[in-house]
């Protein structure tokens, strides 16, 4: 290290280094970790698979968006957050995963579903869907995490609803999908059980919504991974990808 360097710069340095090196652990998932119960696959080959357009109105359009709310302090979440999560993928994508809120996980490295759940969610985008990450967009309800992984409260989620308003009116995805009771409920404006919601389409402002069960979930309840699978295999059909 050059002697110019402060002690403080030095640190500051070694800092960033490791907040980078956990970023990119971020990306790397074991996609055999969680297929327990059900294979994610499709009998056939995928047709035409969705094309990832770089360096487009969309993409300028939400960096400068995220510029605009990364340091947000509408709600108490702010003081706790460790980094806000604003969302991750390709903005022309034709499908968009909405969970309920970040993870420690994502909280420490500030993307969407990198966690235990979120290599889940790997697992039925890239087998299942014979897509990858960088195919579709992911993002949640709430962009910071709740303290404790607890539940959203109605304030924080009126307050950060418009951010994902946002987010799927820059993308104008052909679906949602709704992950969990909170971001079906959230979008849908319904107190239905997510029980009665899945399984269909729903509309929201234009778009098809499939709400169905959170990758969390089908951690502490495998059998739940069919009725998923089945809700997965509308959608592929409904994008074209059968």
């Amino acid at each position: 290290m050059p002697e110019s360097l402060s002690p403080k710069e030095v640190h500051q340095i070694k800092e960033e280094l490791l907040s980078a090196v956990k970023a990119l652990k971020g990306q790397v998932v074991n996609h055999e970790s969680f297929s327990v119960g059900i294979k994610w696959e499709k009998t056939q080959p995928a047709g035409d698979k969705m094309k990832v357009v770089s360096g487009n109105k969309k993409e300028e359009q939400m960096k400068k968006f995220h510029l605009q709310m990364k340091d947000c302090k509408k709600c108490s979440l702010a003081k706790t957050r460790k980094n806000l999560v604003f969302g991750q993928g390709n903005p022309e994508a034709k499908i968009v995963f909405v969970g309920e809120a970040p993870g420690a996980d994502e909280d420490e490295q500030g993307l969407p579903f990198v966690g235990r759940a979120g290599q889940l969610l790997t697992d039925i985008i890239v087998k299942g869907m014979k897509l990858s990450r960088q195919d579709v967009y992911i993002c949640n309800i709430l962009k910071c995490r709740p303290p404790g992984n607890r539940n959203p409260l109605p304030e924080e989620i009126c307050e950060c609803e418009p951010f994902l308003k946002k987010q799927l009116q820059i993308i104008a995805p052909r679906v949602i999908c709704a992950l969990g009771k909170f971001a079906a409920q959230t979008l849908l404006k319904t107190q239905t059980p997510i029980t009665a919601l899945r399984g269909r389409f729903h509309d929201y402002e234009g778009i098809k919504l499939m709400p169905t069960y959170h990758p969390a979930y089908l951690l502490r309840n495998p059998s739940a991974k069919k009725p998923v699978w089945d809700d997965v295999q509308k959608i592929i059909k409904e994008i074209g990808l059968d």
